[in-house]
């Protein structure tokens, strides 16, 4: 809770309508000064008896009649600049406690207004080619803060009517986009016949801000859907060429924040308790228990205002949802993300190099946390201790890790360390340095560069990179660089890239997929906006990639064009169409059973990526290719079934069937999911994930129950279960249970 301020919260599903409609007559927050321009004052709520704000989702209080309104929202989707169908006004009111944030979203057919989200840190997702903020399936309110002005980070808060949580961190203007990073802070959402509304509480705390002895603006923005139009609309920068709500820079202005608050001691500590008991099947079959039980502490203080600095103590990750199954049908390393809280808070500071997307690994990274506290072959490695040190410092944004793993499975006790700098340069660019090390049982890998990202007019983005890399027992220096240009305007889009990798590029602390290449990439896209059959856009697209070794011999090469056509409903399908050709100078072992020999081998392909509206409570996504492969082929099509009767219910049902047929044999390598999410409330939460892989002939299972006993502080019960060994697919390899529950104390 925060505090007194919000001692009576109230979440939706509360009572009838008739109830609500009474207090939604009674609201006073219903007027207030119409904000014109760019800038809205928050009102300062004083110090008296009763000013208190209720976080129960009604804008009772009235407070919020004397704070200015936020409205005028403009269509981004489906009429570019557009008045909203549907009106909306926000409100920021703050005291000595918190930041607290009215939303009254009016509806003018509230009964179809869609809350199917309950559980936490669902209502966005990142879209898989741009890495764009989008909305999820419920209609929903987002907004935006930034702090420090600068034109570039921002955190994100969102809800919807059923007061369901989630927040973001954006760094760079949506470059890289946080969702895993977990504020302390309240909601509360109802519905009723005038719509939804909701009220935040956010706590100074949360928030991380520069000395407020004065009135510095802040930058806002506010984003909403009405989910059964697919409609966007925005506070400010709701252009499609330029603009959008990652772009912090095109954000409102907020003023009145004066006096605000500072922490002495500024400290939090979230000791954890974790006991357990694990099996695992010995050479004969048999289980052989393991109990455990593990104490540890994360420790979190502001050295000054913006920079924040991390300790961990014997670091333990049990709570963390098992990694999805993969077929590897590639010669390269497969790419799984990372899921640690520790690693992905603040993680976008460290972002260098190319990220990759949704459907494909990154070239390269100087650092991948993933290379920290885990080993691929055996699992997890005890982490002893780390620190992180980011923020703002001035003009510059920074970073810096240091952790240390234990000795095991062979392995020697180990250091991870990374330091990083960015220097804002004009509005919204930046040039920045980063050095990776990480060394152990005699043995080093170090890496280091520079990099920069500069929008020009509005929609031109140019970035690059260069970056050395030095390791033990190689006398080479390897390298690595990229220059490239991204134009995403309302007609017209252009991607156009360069990457070198050299051959002796080593990163023992990043990602790396194939070195010894120069890759190069072009595509452009032409987008239409027909008035018939329904559609809202079409994207039509052409271009390709050629990948070349260092000494120019043609490694592999593919082109072609793609179409896109997006409803008015919300469904859409992409459909791809490539000719392709690669050239392999070693023979290839595919899934450590089919040989492949060296040679020029035809790649083309055809595809499709498919969904239908997330607003329907059953929805559908496939994916498929078909494509010549290595002197045979592979057909590959899969899909999930989303259903989401209820907030409270959501099941996904995946299947991907994989077939590969090349002049050494043949074999199927598929994988079936289940995901299956019980919210009892935005507190207590259970997540089932059982999977098959019928390549390797196991089945594993992971049954999650998260209880938020206070804010900041969990309750997990997490257990897991593998079967599947050379004789039968039932017998049980592994299995185990545990208990882990944190609480937060802030100093």
């Amino acid at each position: 809770m925060v505090g007194r301020r919000a001692d009576a919260m109230r979440r939706s599903h509360r009572g009838p309508f008739l109830v609500a409609a009474l207090l939604c007559s009674m609201m006073p927050g219903v007027s207030g000064a119409q904000v014109t321009g760019d800038s809205v004052r928050a009102y300062h709520l004083p110090p008296q008896d009763g000013n208190v704000i209720r976080v129960d989702g009604l804008l009772s209080e009235d407070a919020w009649s004397r704070a200015s309104v936020m409205g005028d929202f403009r269509q981004r989707e489906p009429q570019e600049g557009g008045p909203a169908t549907e009106r909306t006004e926000v409100r920021i009111v703050y005291d000595d406690d918190a930041l607290y944030i009215g939303i009254m979203a009016y509806d003018s057919d509230p009964d179809r207004v869609v809350a199917r989200i309950l559980q936490r840190d669902k209502l966005l997702q990142v879209e898989g080619f741009s890495g764009k903020l989008q909305f999820a399936g419920d209609d929903a309110v987002a907004v935006l803060l930034d702090p420090f002005h600068d034109h570039r980070n921002a955190v994100v808060f969102a809800t919807n009517p059923n007061g369901a949580e989630f927040e973001a961190l954006l760094t760079d203007e949506g470059s890289e986009v946080n969702l895993d990073w977990r504020g302390v802070w309240e909601v509360a959402g109802t519905r009723h016949p005038q719509g939804w509304s909701a009220e935040m509480a956010i706590p100074w705390r949360t928030l991380r801000y520069p000395d407020g002895a004065l009135d510095q603006p802040w930058g806002i923005n506010v984003f909403r859907v009405i989910r059964r139009k697919n409609e966007e609309t925005l506070w400010r920068s709701w252009g499609r060429e330029g603009e959008g709500f990652e772009r912090v820079s095109r954000a409102g202005h907020l003023t009145g924040l004066a006096d605000l608050p500072r922490a002495g001691l500024n400290l939090e500590a979230k000791p954890f308790l974790l006991g357990g008991r694990r099996q695992e099947a010995n050479d004969a079959g048999v289980l052989v228990a393991e109990g455990t039980r593990e104490v540890g502490l994360d420790l979190k203080t502001e050295l000054r205002p913006g920079l924040v600095l991390d300790v961990t103590v014997n670091t333990d990750f049990a709570q963390v949802e098992v990694d999805d199954e993969q077929v590897n049908l590639t010669r390269f390393d497969l790419f799984v993300p990372e899921k640690r809280d520790f690693f992905l808070e603040n993680s976008g500071v460290f972002e260098f190099g190319v990220p990759g997307n949704a459907y494909e690994p990154p070239p390269f990274l100087m650092l991948f946390s993933r290379r920290i506290g885990i080993d691929e072959d055996e699992g997890e490695v005890p982490i002893l201790a780390g620190t992180r040190l980011t923020g703002r410092v001035g003009s510059q944004t920074v970073g810096f890790l240091d952790i240390v793993t234990d000795s095991a499975y062979g392995l020697p006790r180990e250091n991870f360390s990374a330091a990083r700098i960015k220097r804002d340069v004009g509005e919204s660019n930046y040039v920045g340095a980063m050095v990776t090390d990480r060394r152990g049982g005699g043995a080093w890998s170090t890496a280091a560069g520079v990099d920069g990202q500069f929008v020009l007019g509005g929609a031109w983005v140019v970035d690059g990179f260069a970056a050395s890399t030095f390791a033990s027992g190689s006398e080479a220096t390897g390298h690595a660089y990229r220059a490239g240009v991204n134009y995403q305007g309302e007609r017209w889009g252009v991607i156009a890239s360069h990457l070198v990798v050299s051959d002796s590029a080593r990163a023992a602390a990043g990602f790396i997929t194939r070195d010894g290449v120069r890759w190069s990439d072009l595509y452009g896209r032409r987008r239409w906006r027909p008035t018939a059959l329904g559609l809202r856009r079409i994207d039509m697209w052409f271009g390709g990639r050629v990948v070349t070794a260092m000494d120019g011999r043609m490694e592999d090469w593919q082109a072609g064009p793609g179409f896109n056509p997006v409803w008015e409903s919300g469904d859409e399908i992409a459909f791809f169409l490539n000719a392709a050709e690669v050239d392999i100078d070693e023979g290839v072992d595919l899934l450590d059973s089919l040989w492949v020999d060296p040679g020029r081998y035809r790649n083309d392909h055809i595809g499709w990526i498919a969904s239908t509206a997330r607003s329907r409570w059953v929805y559908v996504e496939s994916m498929g290719m078909f494509s010549n492969y290595y002197g045979g082929t592979l057909g590959s099509v899969g899909g999930t079934l989303n259903v989401a009767p209820s907030p409270q219910v959501a099941l996904a049902l995946g299947y991907t069937w994989n077939a590969v047929d090349v002049p050494s044999g043949s074999l199927s390598a598929d994988i079936a999911s289940m995901r299956l999410s019980y919210s009892f409330s935005t507190r207590l939460t259970t997540n089932l994930l059982a999977q098959y892989n019928r390549l390797d002939g196991t089945v594993s299972t992971n049954l999650r129950l998260n209880f938020i006993h206070r804010p900041g502080s969990d309750l997990y019960l997490v257990f897991t279960e593998g079967r599947g060994d050379d004789t039968r697919l039932w017998n049980v390899r592994d299995r185990g249970a545990v208990m882990k529950i944190t609480y937060l104390m802030r100093m």
